[in-house]
């Protein structure tokens, strides 16, 4: 993925002075990091754990060597006869703020993996590599070896490689140890597996697996209500989210990867949508094709208390509520009605927890509450 923090190969290309910015690529299994005033030994260290780290993501397809410009991955042209590559890139947004005042920057890491492997998932695509991109004010070798250790165990649970990424320090930007995550993934499907909502029709139903909270949106909201309107702390515990609220919004953003793989398996779904920013209201409408609509019934499934007690704080109103946060629903399986006891029946399988949410009707692609 290119972006402002990829390496600078060129004198004339290099940062002004006053950013201060330093770069380096971390190729397969490789890292390295800007002279930040700790010791090189300390900085040695890191780089190797990372290594290690790393990989354990890698598979056969892995053919890079340590320490190169680039990552490369053989693809498997028999298992996927006629095949289309699906790439995403996203960010974990402001969660990361939670995660670096409560330290537990492995999880994010985590976060931005399942994120970018439900964003390809939904279109039939089996996650193939990932990279990602850190950058941060001051460099601190500890959090990025966490970072990465979450991002590894991602890949494993999802069947992916960590192929590569890039660290920057970068003090003109960021202040101190503050950092930014982003991540990009590529996928595989054939062709003619590949799932479009092309086929997607009124009378189809809408099957809602359950969030595990906020998942990575919504935070700058939710910091907002809790922190600056309710003077909350993180450790503190609320009765209303049944938690503390720290441990409330640090749910781990979940893969979807599994239930989407056995719903295509069993042929009885023609469309998922992942619900992340823009929540149900923006996002159920990409797959639509013209001539509907999806039409939800918002008693049908429970409203996580994370959820209802934002809502209460704020007040806000419904209509930004569902616009803004996934509200307990991180994907939504739109399903032809036939086959709706079979969908059900393979995800009761797999004791996943579903709803039957609303279904398509007639109309000009958006989602319609009753």
């Amino acid at each position: 993925m290119s972006s402002p923090s990829d390496s600078v190969d060129s004198p004339f290309d290099a940062p002004a002075p006053a950013l201060g910015g330093t770069r380096t690529k971390r190729t397969r299994a490789t890292t390295s990091y800007a002279d930040n005033g700790s010791p090189r030994d300390a900085e040695t260290v890191a780089k190797d754990k990372i290594s290690r780290l790393a990989r354990r993501s890698f598979n056969k397809h892995v053919l890079s060597e340590i320490g190169g410009f680039n990552g490369l991955f053989s693809l498997d042209a028999e298992k996927y006869p006629d095949p289309v590559l699906v790439s995403s890139a996203d960010g974990v947004g402001t969660k990361l703020k939670v995660a670096a005042e409560m330290g537990l920057h492995q999880s994010v890491g985590a976060d931005l993996v399942n994120h970018c492997v439900n964003d390809i998932a939904v279109q039939g695509a089996t996650p193939l590599f990932f990279l990602d991109s850190f950058a941060s004010g001051k460099l601190d070798a500890l959090v990025v070896e966490r970072v990465v250790s979450g991002m590894v165990d991602a890949c494993k649970a999802n069947g992916c490689a960590l192929l590569g990424g890039d660290t920057a320090e970068m003090p003109g930007v960021y202040v101190g140890s503050e950092y930014d995550l982003s991540g990009f993934i590529v996928g595989v499907v054939s062709r003619p597996r590949l799932v479009t909502g092309e086929t997607i029709e009124a009378g189809d139903m809408l099957i809602g697996l359950p969030s595990t909270g906020l998942h990575t949106n919504g935070y700058r909201l939710a910091r907002e209500l809790f922190f600056d309107r309710a003077g909350y702390t993180l450790d503190q515990y609320v009765n209303e989210l049944k938690d503390k609220v720290g441990a409330t919004l640090m749910r781990p953003h979940r893969s979807y990867l599994q239930p989407i793989r056995k719903l295509l398996q069993a042929e009885v779904a023609s469309g998922f949508a992942h619900i992340t920013g823009g929540g149900i209201t923006e996002n159920l409408p990409r797959i639509l094709p013209k001539g509907v609509s999806a039409q939800v019934e918002l008693a049908s499934w429970e409203v996580p208390p994370v959820f209802q007690h934002l809502q209460a704080l704020g007040p806000v109103s419904q209509e930004d509520m569902l616009r803004t946060f996934n509200m307990g629903i991180g994907l939504v399986a739109v399903v032809p009605a036939a086959r709706l006891p079979a969908a059900r029946l393979v995800l009761n399988r797999m004791n996943e927890r579903h709803c039957v949410m609303g279904r398509i009707i007639k109309g000009e692609r958006r989602v319609v509450y009753c």
